[in-house]
């Protein structure tokens, strides 16, 4: 593919973000990979395929696409869209097998929340080892020897990301809301549009300002501008705004009454509209949607043996292993986003999720229910019996 078509799906991915994008899956081969190629699988959201295959330019490797339903790795495992049965059947209908003389394949490490490594392993004889939480670090990863520094395991939301989740929200808004204004108001329509965008420039690339809060601190509402703590920094904006429309419409002699209420009024609903879940369109917190961003993790010292894997998982540090005394540590248990891999990946059954009364989420709950969009736990068809369902839904997606 030419830099212009890498350029224009990216672009076009990135303003539709929020539906499913599927591609072809199957196998890929990225240069002249050997028998000894690494192995690498990820999901069919295209988006993401098309970042892998240019992250691993002048590498010769093998790129596995499962079927995830056309989603992101991270929401597709965490919602059961992408799973077992996913991995093991692109591993043995591939033809994989008669490519390599290994048995190694690298998953993404955000996959650990839906994808249990032994029972690939068990049901494939592949290895499953886990790579970088992004792309871009995959030649480095595999540079390495194929393991990750701390650094290539713990999500960010750099500006960059950041830039992607603005576009991806103010595309869509802006265009409802004109399509709605533009019948009764059509002076307004690009003004909205213009509003809606800066708007959500102005939450996103600002976030760092306003996301210290306490995550367990929250009125219980997904509103931003409903929560008094950190998380309603925001409505600042809308008052500068307000306040700057004041000062324009005095300044140019059009100050009214309506024109304040109509505009005020309508900023109102666009902040409202972006920041109904801003917290849950980050990777650094839980969804103020989702009753379960109150879980709290914890850890049966008895049952840890300080494997590590809840280490290797972790997408925001909290996790420290101490391998003299062969035990999990949580240092940074606050940083938790209750995702909910530590819980997948562990041997031992030794964490497992609590509630705020003290009742416990099992680890078996964690792994045989995923989530949907409301943080209602699904059963994983074929895997559970039907008619137990939960209110416990960790990791946001």
């Amino acid at each position: 593919m030419t830099q212009l078509g890498h350029v224009w799906i990216v672009f076009v991915q990135t303003i539709l973000r929020m539906l499913p994008f599927p591609c072809k899956t199957g196998l890929i081969e990225i240069g002249r990979p050997g028998r000894d190629a690494p192995v690498l699988l990820t999901g069919n959201f295209r988006l993401t395929v098309e970042r892998v295959k240019r992250s691993l330019r002048g590498i010769d490797a093998y790129l596995l696409v499962a079927n995830s339903r056309g989603v992101n790795v991270w929401c597709a495992a965490t919602g059961g869209l992408l799973t077992n049965h996913d991995v093991v059947s692109v591993l043995k209908t591939s033809g994989i097998e008669a490519r390599v003389d290994h048995r190694r394949v690298t998953l993404p490490q955000l996959a650990a929340t839906g994808i249990e490594g032994p029972t690939v392993r068990r049901k494939t004889g592949w290895t499953v080892v886990w790579g970088p939480v992004e792309a871009a670090s995959l030649p480095e990863f595999f540079r390495r020897g194929g393991t990750a520094t701390q650094a290539m395991r713990t999500v960010t939301f750099a500006w960059p990301r950041r830039l992607e989740m603005a576009v991806a929200w103010a595309f869509p808004i802006s265009l409802l809301g004109a399509l709605l204004v533009a019948p009764f108001w059509a002076a307004a329509a690009v003004p909205v549009v213009c509003l809606v965008w800066g708007m959500s420039l102005l939450l996103f690339l600002g976030f760092p300002l306003f996301e210290g809060r306490d995550r367990e601190s929250s009125t219980g509402v997904g509103f931003v501008f409903l929560d008094f703590g950190p998380r309603g920094a925001p409505l600042v904006a809308w008052v500068a705004f307000n306040s700057a429309l004041v000062a324009w419409q005095a300044w140019s002699g059009d100050l009214s009454w309506q024109s304040l209420l109509a505009w005020g009024s309508c900023s109102l609903v666009v902040l409202a509209v972006l920041g109904i879940d801003l917290m849950g369109s980050t990777p650094h917190y839980k969804s103020g949607l989702h009753e379960d961003r109150k879980l709290r993790i914890v850890l049966e010292e008895a049952k840890c043996r300080g494997a590590g894997f809840c280490e290797q998982v972790c997408p925001t540090r909290v996790f420290d292993i101490d391998r003299e005394r062969r035990l999990a540590l949580l240092p940074r248990v606050g940083a938790c986003v209750q995702c909910g891999a530590c819980v997948v990946q562990c041997p031992f059954d030794a964490l497992h999720f609590e509630e705020p009364d003290g009742s416990v989420i099992a680890a078996e709950t964690i792994r045989h229910f995923k989530l949907n969009l409301v943080g209602k736990r699904l059963v994983k068809t074929g895997e559970v019996g039907a008619g137990t369902d939960t209110d416990a839904s960790p990791g946001s997606s």
